[in-house]
């Protein structure tokens, strides 16, 4: 299993506790997973930071 899925996964796991209060809970299944991968890529070195913040303000283009 790679660093992402197991990022994704954790979301998941997390994000999985909210649903209990409904429609809010899917919003957050839905931003959790997406931060457990960022994480998940971030921690397996496959998404370079630096290189998002640069595009982000204009440095450099993506």
């Amino acid at each position: 299993m790679t660093a992402t899925t197991t990022g994704a996964v954790l979301g998941a796991i997390l994000a999985a506790s909210a649903l209990v209060f409904g429609f809010w809970g899917f919003l957050l299944v839905a931003l959790f997973m997406g931060i457990g991968a960022l994480v998940g890529r971030i921690a397996s070195g496959k998404l370079d930071v630096r290189a998002v913040t640069d595009a982000f303000t204009g440095r450099r283009t993506s």
